[in-house]
């Protein structure tokens, strides 16, 4: 028996509004669900995803990466299983709220009478889960078979740097065995026409840098202080974040993921007004794009911290150094088919590298082609932000986008490394 297009009710639990399209009913109700980060319910998102596979006749297999940190993987296998697969991934958990910001309740999914679903998740990225599963959905009832298997990835914890998520689900036998030979994950909205796609990422650098000094009484000039040395650092760092704002500014080639950020983030030390701190350390968060050389980047930290004084060091809290990219060149088979469905939908692309960090920089990483794509345009750019909205009509559109390109990534040729 073939699923119902658009699926029963709200994914078969409750009577759609009057009027409203049951994939807008789903994604609303799955929005409601409270996967927010520092406790997420994810129970609930895997009661939810349980009832969508029975839903679609797919089968379910969930792994338990981390305790209570489960990757849950449906699989609508392919005519052709010796084929490398494709993989629609996206994570369940969202980012924490200051209700007190909001218009809405943040977990109320509220739709507005202009047809804005106001929810935290409703742009990172529930709205791709839900257009993932409505797509296959529309395509298994129109009978479609498709030549590739496409695997449904559903990950946790990608809010918080994914460790206990895809980084290590990567390199799980369970992942080895679904033989991706390419992937999409989240994007970003783009605020005009164009959908914005996403061939790589900068790559997160997070630094202290400890500055130790002579301490003494906060009445005296006391020499070779930890301030001092501080304050040069500081400025070496902040010197360059401006030098790279400015090329940021004057370039209209560049946009934000072809520069490298730098923002000081935390300072410590001290212990009272009248005492000169025998220590101090100060924190920045650096994106680096791919086109940095980073043994040179950190030959420049090296350099900042010697000509800051002696016996200044610094670690990492964290140090990305995968500078991976997928092609985006028209003699790409995957490439092509993606783009091959957007002309043919009279959509605009615009190729960018993603500013910040998604799970896509760990399947890039074991040698996955991945795209960054969240088919969201006319849309400003609100993830993480006081409220978060997309538009229904924008969110059923991306249905029709995902049904196309699903379609073309699963019917891509036999390609050279499967032959």
């Amino acid at each position: 028996m073939l699923p119902d297009k658009s699926g029963p009710g709200v994914g078969g639990r409750q009577s759609c509004p009057e009027g409203e399209d049951p994939s807008v009913s789903l994604f609303r109700e799955y929005l409601r669900l409270k996967t927010v980060h520092p406790d997420p319910d994810y129970d609930a998102a895997l009661k939810f995803l349980d009832r969508i596979a029975e839903e679609l006749g797919l089968p379910i297999k969930k792994i338990e990466v981390f305790p209570g940190r489960v990757v849950c993987i449906m699989t609508w296998e392919g005519t052709n299983d010796t084929l490398k697969s494709i993989l629609l991934n996206s994570h369940t958990d969202v980012v924490p709220v200051y209700q007190e910001h909001w218009k809405y309740d943040a977990f109320s999914a509220f739709k507005d009478a202009e047809g804005n679903i106001y929810a935290r998740g409703s742009q990172d990225m529930k709205c791709v889960t839900i257009q993932y599963i409505q797509a296959i959905r529309r395509l298994k009832a129109e009978g479609q078979r498709l030549m590739r298997t496409v695997h449904l990835m559903f990950v946790p914890d990608e809010e918080v740097g994914g460790h206990k998520g895809m980084e290590t689900f990567v390199k799980h036998p369970e992942f080895q065995k679904l033989n991706i030979g390419f992937a999409l994950d989240e994007g970003l909205a783009n605020p005009g026409e164009a959908y914005t796609v996403f061939y790589g990422e900068r790559n997160p650098w997070w630094i202290t840098v400890h500055c130790p000094g002579s301490p003494g009484h906060g009445s005296r000039f006391v020499e070779n202080t930890a301030a001092e040395k501080l304050r040069h650092v500081i400025n070496s760092f902040l010197d360059f974040r401006e030098k790279e704002k400015q090329r940021l500014n004057t370039s209209e080639c560049f946009t934000l993921g072809d520069v490298t950020t730098v923002n000081m983030t935390m300072v410590k030390g001290g212990v009272a007004y009248n005492v000169i701190p025998a220590e101090m350390d100060v924190s920045f968060d650096l994106r680096i794009p791919p086109s940095v050389n980073l043994q040179d980047f950190e030959k420049q930290i090296k350099e900042w911290c010697k000509e800051a004084g002696e016996d200044v060091t610094y670690k990492f809290a964290q140090k990305h150094m995968n500078q991976n990219v997928t092609s985006t060149e028209e003699g790409d088979p995957w490439w092509n088919a993606f783009s091959t469905v957007c002309k043919a939908m009279n959509v605009t692309l615009e190729k960018e590298i993603f500013p910040a960090a998604t799970d896509s920089r760990f399947i890039r990483a074991v040698g996955i082609p991945a795209i960054g794509f969240s088919p969201m345009n006319w849309t400003p750019i609100l993830l993480h932000d006081h409220n978060e909205f997309l538009n229904e009509r924008v969110f059923l559109k991306g249905i029709s986008v995902f049904e196309r390109l699903i379609q073309a990534l699963a019917s891509v040729p036999v390609c050279p490394n499967e032959a």
